[in-house]
């Protein structure tokens, strides 16, 4: 049997792509995952971590909001609908909403787990997947959506005393009367932080490094969000390569800062312990890591101070929260010479998200969590995970299956530079037609 897509992979993004794949009429669909089980960062799934994004922005509601698989019909399914409401969140829980999509991904036939691909190649007209258990498939379609891998420096070589984040709570290592040190001023730092502030047991020593010249928040506000809007997002691949460069670093905070409140609970941590003379906890910002080696007395880690010289401390268990970077599963190493990447290493896309490479136009490879340089920052968040699997779904169908914002009546909030046909004159045309049209209906 010839499917119309398989995917690798079910992460949030391959995930709402099934989802949504599951109302199209007609679609063979099928997406495989290794795991046993549904499974999502469960090494970072501490308690009372929320999302950064509203759970309105689900798998499927922004472009499909009557969609069985949405977050409000698992509040109703599982009977909790007036009891979430009623608690006034604005956004849900890491653990509730990795529950939601556990929902959706073992409630969705078309997926399939304890299914790890151990090859993926083309045979000219379709794309041929095989896994580790014999099965076999053939689709004229793949999507890669395997997520990205911990990025861990070259020269750290980590063990039981040395872990990356996403292991802190899977490895779950002994912190009590340690000495920690953790490596990264982003959420995943702060988050592990505010871990080992709210022990019982506390550690002897907790010292957070950050390259960052401080702690920085995230951006955040309705403007912010205009930069996860698929208005943003075409305007943004309409402009030339040396503005998107200086564009991402000038956004780095609006993804990649640590939320308020977690900024605002370890502060409060942090006060209280020094009201009661307690002074075991360091903050560096403005160290540049250098080194990490193992010593009589523990890890010893090196770094570069801001505004020059070095520095070194020791620790009994270092943490890496130095974030994560593109990765291509092996199973596609037949595919690897046939394909186009960034300077980053991931795989450089259209805008339809297909990948780049030589085979036939008929045959689609589209990838997911590859587009920061091509879609902006918005695209490793789960904010535009249903517009992008709307977009994927319209490309591969041929046709308009679901609305993704082309042509609308109304022009956008906001005149980004890039945007089709913006320019001040179209604008104000814009804005004068609808008032003539107005007067039109009143008179």
């Amino acid at each position: 049997m010839m499917l119309d897509l398989f995917g690798v992979g079910l992460g949030p993004f391959n995930l709402s792509l099934a989802a949504l794949a599951d109302s199209v009429s007609g679609l063979s669909c099928s997406f495989a995952e290794r795991r046993p089980r549904f499974a999502w960062h469960p090494g970072m799934m501490i308690p009372g971590t929320t999302m950064q994004t509203s759970f309105l922005k689900d798998l499927v509601t922004p472009v499909q909001p009557t969609s069985r698989w949405s977050f409000l019909n698992y509040l109703v399914t599982h009977g909790r609908f007036h009891d979430f409401m009623a608690a006034r969140l604005d956004c849900a829980s890491r653990v509730e909403f990795a529950d939601y999509m556990g929902w959706v991904a073992h409630c969705l036939e078309a997926t399939a787990f304890g299914e790890e691909i151990e090859t993926i190649d083309h045979d000219g007209t379709a794309f041929i997947i095989t896994s580790a258990s014999g099965r076999h498939w053939r689709s004229r379609a793949l999507s890669l959506g395997v997520g990205h891998a911990p990025r861990i420096p070259e020269f750290v070589c980590p063990d039981s005393n040395c872990l990356h984040a996403a292991h802190w709570l899977d490895r779950a290592p002994p912190v009590a009367g340690r000495r920690i040190v953790v490596i990264g001023g982003g959420q995943s730092g702060a988050e592990i932080v505010l871990d080992l502030l709210a022990r019982r047991t506390p550690p002897a020593e907790i010292v957070w490094i950050s390259r960052r010249s401080g702690f920085w928040t995230l951006q955040d506000g309705a403007f912010i969000d205009q930069f996860f809007t698929p208005d943003y997002i075409s305007a943004w691949r309409r402009q030339p390569d040396s503005e998107r460069k200086l564009v991402l670093e000038e956004q780095k905070y609006t993804s990649d800062g640590i939320t308020a409140a977690t900024a605002d609970a370890i502060y409060r941590a942090l006060y209280e312990r020094r009201r009661s003379g307690r002074h075991d906890v360091v903050l560096r910002p403005g160290r540049d890591v250098r080194a990490i080696r193992k010593g009589p007395a523990g890890q010893v880690i090196d770094a570069r101070v801001a505004g020059g010289g070095t520095e070194q401390c020791t620790a009994d268990l270092v943490v890496l929260a130095t974030g994560y970077r593109p990765a291509i599963p092996d199973c596609l190493r037949k595919l690897a010479g046939r394909t186009r990447y960034q300077p980053d290493g991931s795989l450089a896309l259209e805008e339809s998200f297909r990948v780049i490479w030589d085979g036939p136009h008929e045959t689609p490879f589209y990838a997911m969590n590859h587009g920061r340089h091509s879609h902006g920052i918005a695209d490793a968040q789960i904010s535009l995970a249903a517009w992008r699997s709307a977009v994927i779904l319209n490309d591969l169908t041929g046709r308009r299956v679901f609305d993704t914002g082309e042509g609308a009546a109304e022009p956008p909030l906001v005149d980004w530079p890039g945007r089709d046909g913006a320019n001040s004159t179209n604008a104000t045309t814009a804005v004068q037609r609808r008032r003539i049209v107005n007067t039109a209906i009143s008179d």
